[in-house]
C-alpha cells in the first residue's frame, strides 16, 4: 500500500526514540551509504517517525554542512521528534559505540603494534581497504560526475593536491566559488534544476539560531580552555584540538574528502605518526560502528600517547583521543541547532546549490588522491619523492613492492565488485589472509 506523505507522522516517547538510536549506533557500518540506508529503514520505513519527504530534504540539508552527514541526519529526526534533548540523545547514541570501540583498538594498537602478528593482521585489513577506498570513489564518481565542467573540477581537484600540493580547505573554497559563479551565470554547467522562489513561511527564527551558536560554540571551546590553561599552547593536546577544530570546519564531502589532508598534515606536518600508521587507522575506522571520520580519533590517542609529559602515555592518550572527538563532533550540534529551522529556505538557495555541487565534484578529485596516496603505502614498503623542476611529486621505491598487499587487495577488490560481499566480511577475511601471508617474508 503506498504512503501518504502528507500525514503527519506518530511521535515515538522520548524512551523509544533513545532505544532505537541506541540501536542504530551499534549498527551503523558500512559507512554514510550504509548509516542512511539503516536510518530510513528504521525510522522511515518501519517505524514511520518522518516521511520520506522529511527525511530527503534533511538529507539535502545536511549535504551542505561541514561533518558527517549521516551524524548530522541522525541530530535533526532527534530535533525534529523531541527538539533539544532529541537531538542531543541520537547525535550521541549515533558516536558514542564507534568511539568506545575506537578507543579500546587504538589503546591496543598503541601498546601491540610492534608485535609480528599485529602488524601482519594490518597487512590484510589495509590491503581491504584500499579496494573499499576505490569502490568509494567509482561511487562519488558515478554519482556526483554527470557534467563535463564538474569532471573538469575533478581533475583540477586531483592535480591541485597530488601535484601542485595545495592545502584541501584552498581547494574546496576555490570549487565553491567556481559552483557558485557557474550557478548564478551558467548553471547548465553543473545541472541544476530551477527552483521556484522561497514561500514566505514563518518569521526567521533569528533568536533560536543566534542563541544555539553562542551556546554551542561555548560548549564547543571549553575543552580547549581547560588545555590552555593547564598544559599551555605548546603542548601537543592544544596542537591537537586546534588542528581537528579546523578540521571540523572543512570536512565538506564526507570521511574521505578529509583524510588525505589530515594524514599529509598529521603524518608530514606534525610528525604524530608514520603514513603506514595512518593507513592502519582507516582500516580501524572501517571495522566499527559509528561515521569514518572516527579515525580522527585514533590519531588524537597516538599523538598524546607519544608526547605525553606530564601525563603517563595511556592517561594523556586517552585525553587526546576523547578532545578529538569532542572537537570533531561537538560542532555537528552547533550546525543542526542553528541552521535546523532555516531548512525549508535553504531548500531553495539556488546559488549555495551550485556551490555545494561543485564541491561535491572536487571531492571526487579528493578522494583520488587518497587513493593514490593510500595504495602507495599500501603496496610499496618505501615511498618517496621525485623532483620535476619546482614540482614535488609522491613516488614509491619499485624494489619495496609487497606482493602479499597485492595478492590481498586483488582478492579484496574482487569480493566487494564482482561477488558484492560486504565490508564487514571482506575485512575478516582480508584479515586472516594477512595473519597467514604474514609469515611468510
Amino acid at each position: 500500500m503506498a504512503r501518504d506523505n502528507s500525514t503527519t507522522p506518530e511521535l515515538p516517547t522520548f524512551r523509544e526514540l533513545v532505544r532505537v538510536s541506541a540501536r542504530i549506533g551499534c549498527l551503523s557500518f558500512g559507512g554514510p551509504v550504509g548509516q542512511i540506508a539503516l536510518m530510513h529503514r528504521e525510522l522511515v520505513e518501519e517505524r514511520q517517525w518522518v516521511t520520506e519527504d522529511q527525511y530527503l530534504h534533511a538529507l539535502n540539508f545536511c549535504h551542505l554542512l561541514p561533518g558527517p552527514e549521516a551524524q548530522q541526519l541522525a541530530i535533526w529526526i532527534g530535533w525534529k521528534l523531541h527538539g533539544l534533548r532529541g537531538g542531543l540523545a541520537a547525535g550521541l547514541l549515533f558516536v558514542i559505540p564507534g568511539a568506545l570501540v575506537i578507543l579500546a583498538l587504538s589503546i591496543l594498537y598503541g601498546y601491540a603494534a610492534h608485535l609480528t602478528w599485529f602488524a601482519a593482521l594490518f597487512l590484510g585489513i589495509k590491503a581491504a581497504v584500499l579496494a573499499i577506498v576505490v569502490q568509494a570513489l567509482l561511487r562519488v564518481a558515478g554519482r556526483a560526475l554527470n557534467t563535463g565542467f564538474k569532471r573538469g573540477i575533478a581533475l583540477a581537484a586531483f592535480a591541485a593536491l597530488f601535484v601542485l600540493n595545495l592545502p584541501f580547505p584552498l581547494v574546496v573554497l576555490a570549487a565553491g566559488a567556481a559552483g557558485t559563479i557557474a550557478a548564478a551565470t551558467r548553471p547548465n554547467l553543473l545541472a541544476l534544476k530551477q527552483t521556484d522562489k522561497a514561500p514566505e513561511l514563518a518569521p526567521r527564527p533569528w533568536g533560536a539560531s543566534i542563541r544555539a551558536i553562542v551556546v554551542g560554540s561555548l560548549i564547543w571551546v571549553a575543552p580547549m580552555v581547560v588545555v590552555f590553561t593547564t598544559l599551555g599552547p605548546d603542548h601537543v593536546l592544544w596542537q591537537v584540538g586546534v588542528f581537528f577544530s579546523k578540521l571540523a570546519i572543512v570536512t565538506f564531502g564526507g570521511a574521505y574528502a578529509v583524510l588525505a589532508y589530515m594524514a599529509q598534515q598529521a603524518v608530514q606536518g606534525f610528525g604524530w605518526l608514520s603514513a603506514r600508521e595512518m593507513a592502519d587507522g582507516l582500516g580501524l575506522a572501517e571495522t566499527t560502528p559509528g561515521p569514518l571520520i572516527m579515525v580522527t580519533q585514533y590519531v588524537g590517542y597516538l599523538a598524546a600517547f607519544r608526547a605525553p609529559e606530564p601525563l603517563t602515555p595511556l592517561v594523556a592518550g586517552v585525553i587526546g583521543a576523547a578532545l578529538t572527538t569532542w572537537v570533531t563532533f561537538a560542532p555537528c550540534f552547533l550546525w543542526i541547532f542553528a541552521l535546523a529551522p532555516w531548512i525549508e529556505r535553504l531548500e531553495h538557495a539556488h546559488k549555495l546549490k551550485g556551490g555545494l555541487a561543485a564541491v561535491t565534484a572536487a571531492i571526487v578529485g579528493v578522494i583520488a588522491n587518497l587513493s593514490l596516496w593510500f595504495a602507495l603505502h599500501v603496496l610499496f614498503k618505501r615511498v618517496g619523492s621525485v623532483e620535476l623542476g619546482s614540482l614535488t611529486i609522491s613516488a614509491p621505491e619499485l624494489a619495496s613492492f609487497d606482493w602479499r598487499a597485492a595478492v590481498l587487495g586483488a582478492i579484496a577488490a574482487f569480493l566487494i565488485f564482482g561477488q558484492k560481499w560486504n565490508i564487514i566480511s571482506v575485512l575478516a577475511l582480508s584479515a586472516a589472509g594477512g595473519l597467514i601471508l604474514g609469515q611468510i617474508a
